[in-house]
């Protein structure tokens, strides 16, 4: 029987093989990129690679070993791809979306636009970002934000994008795909939900509850320990507290913050209720100008990608490769799309560091569709 030492020697002199021959692969595949660099030639060719597996691991001596075949070229075809794509990238044959370049935002003309009504989380995060003298202005929606900053009647706006505590906003996700601004900024606010009443009411006296539907989220563990009270909602934490002030009814009470209590008149009943001390939102501020700041730290895109096995896979492999940390990623469902799935990213860098650049375009190559939502 051959010894263990002797079977480990063997597997050394041929990972060395396997290593020059790699090499020697990886040689002609610069020779590709500059011939690709003349004619102009795309860099991923599916339906070649495709052949070329298949071809491959017909080779292979079983259905294992197939497989692994597979498994293994598939790997060496996408680092392939990757030194083409930082070749090409090199000479400027690969460029996406130029982004202005700004030592600075430029300070607002017209207004900073928000959702909700004053003294809502949304109107103190636009304040806490451009200052307490800004010239802000409320909308109805997130969507009349992103609309009156499209238009111009706005010149940024602000939005929560996450909560600690409840996790995504689902629609403004959704809404920095169907509006054409970019993310400029991001704010963190913490988030301290206190119970609200008229003057005079106490604790028994409630039995209707307003907040936005966030809020609710945020203090679900409170309100449970409250089976009796009927949960409402509206658009927006402030205008609860608008509503129980109007509405003038004893039983009534709102969940928002201390701020909108004292701008509305109202008492604090119960402060703070919302489930974690740690609770934060995180506001993004958005432009309709393609601008980054040049001390920007943090990318977010949007992709898509075919719908076939390992396709994420090598989209999330183009951050490892060029040594991206990458931060979030989230999923939307694409609407004319079935079971199908678009994914928000967010990760360290500037667009304009090398490793930014291959990642982007690599990703920009092989998924089907990609957005950079902002660099700030």
């Amino acid at each position: 029987m051959t010894d263990l030492g002797t079977i480990r020697q063997e597997i050394d002199e041929i990972d060395r093989g396997i290593v020059e021959a790699f090499e020697k692969r990886m040689d002609l595949c610069r020779q590709v990129a500059e011939v690709k660099i003349g004619t102009g030639k795309a860099v991923l060719d599916r339906g070649r690679e495709r052949e070329k597996l298949e071809t491959l691991a017909a080779l292979a001596s079983d259905e294992f070993n197939a497989h692994g075949v597979t498994e293994l070229f598939s790997q060496i075809m996408a680092m392939s791809r990757k030194l083409q794509y930082r070749i090409l990238t090199e000479h400027g044959k690969l460029a996406g979306e130029e982004f202005v370049r700004t030592e600075g935002l430029p300070s607002p003309e017209h207004c900073v636009a928000y959702q909700g009504v004053e003294g809502a989380y949304s109107h103190a995060a636009a304040c806490r970002f451009f200052g307490e003298k800004a010239a802000v202005k409320a909308y109805p929606k997130w969507a009349d934000v992103m609309q009156a900053v499209a238009s111009g009647e706005a010149d940024y706006g602000v939005l929560p994008l996450a909560n600690s505590s409840a996790g995504m906003v689902n629609d403004v996700y959704d809404l920095l795909i169907e509006y054409r601004n970019y993310i400029v900024g991001e704010v963190e606010l913490k988030v301290e939900h206190a119970l609200l009443g008229l003057p005079g009411a106490t604790l028994p006296d409630i039995q209707e509850v307003y907040s936005h539907p966030q809020g609710l989220m945020q203090c679900a563990h409170y309100l449970d320990r409250h089976p009796d009270w009927n949960r409402h909602s509206v658009s927006n934490t402030a205008l609860s507290a608008k509503k129980v002030l109007e509405d003038g009814k004893i039983f009534q009470a709102a969940i928002a913050s201390r701020l909108a209590g004292e701008l509305y008149g109202l008492q604090v009943l119960e402060s703070p209720v919302n489930d974690s001390d740690k609770n934060t939102t995180r506001f993004i501020v958005v432009c309709r100008k393609n601008l980054c700041r040049t001390d920007a730290g943090k990318v977010s895109i949007c992709f898509e990608v075919p719908h076939e096995s390992g396709s994420l896979y090598n989209i999330l492999s183009h951050f490892i490769y060029n040594n991206i940390n990458m931060n979030k990623i989230e999923s939307r469902p694409i609407p004319e799309k079935k079971w199908q799935y678009r994914f928000f990213v967010d990760f360290d860098g500037n667009l304009a560091d090398a490793g930014v650049q291959n990642a982007l375009t690599g990703i920009r190559q092989e998924a089907a569709m990609l957005r950079i939502l902002g660099n700030y």
